[in-house]
């Protein structure tokens, strides 16, 4: 394991985090508490630093990997936004929705499993959202669990699942509860991919 950052996410000074956004542009892994879980950073432009989360997983590349980002115009650089989207994002974030979109160039292929869409959400959980804004890009969201493991939300269950992440940003326990709602807006009406913290009924009701 490399370094631990312990931090209080009601009280902290960003700059705490800089360790942390200089291993992710080194190409490193950065685990980091979210509105739900613990979940796994990189940079999902660099392809190795996207194929290090997997193998540190043990997860089969098969899988796209969803993003966090610090607002909702970051989230804009990683993924195309119809005016509904956006509506859609306002209501929303930050908040446990994950909103699929027509993904812009510049992803590694490998974070997109290949695919033409990538999902991104604005977290509601300053640490997640600070990490991103420092960074100066989405970072990828993916739980922070080997592959068939139960996620976590125990920092000290991810300090011991995987060893071989540079930073863990160790938080505190993270909410838990629920994953993130997914909803496929790519195409010309929203779709259910997974309901999770937020009921898909109050999705609906953001279209009216």
């Amino acid at each position: 394991m490399g370094h631990r950052i312990r931090i209080d996410p009601a009280n902290f000074d960003p700059a705490a985090l800089d360790p942390a956004v200089d291993a992710l542009r080194q190409g490193g892994v950065v685990a980091y508490p979210t509105d739900t879980l613990y979940g796994l950073a990189a940079d999902p432009r660099d392809a190795e630093a996207v194929a290090r989360v997997f193998t540190l997983k043990g997860r089969p590349e098969t899988s796209a990997l969803t993003l966090i980002a610090a607002d909702a115009a970051q989230a804009g650089e990683a993924a195309f936004f119809t005016a509904r989207t956006a509506r859609l994002a306002q209501l929303v974030w930050p908040g446990p929705v994950t909103i699929v979109a027509t993904a812009r160039a510049g992803l590694a292929r490998e974070a997109l499993a290949g695919g033409a869409t990538v999902g991104v959400r604005v977290p509601r959980h300053t640490i997640a959202r600070e990490l991103a804004r420092r960074f100066g890009f989405c970072v990828t969201a993916t739980s922070a669990n080997r592959s068939g493991a139960p996620a976590t939300a125990a920092p000290d269950d991810v300090f011991a699942a995987l060893p071989g992440v540079d930073v863990l940003i160790d938080g505190g326990a993270a909410p838990g509860g629920p994953p993130s709602t997914i909803v496929d807006a790519s195409g010309e009406v929203l779709r259910l991919i997974r309901e999770g913290a937020v009921p898909w009924n109050r999705v609906l009701e953001s279209q009216q």
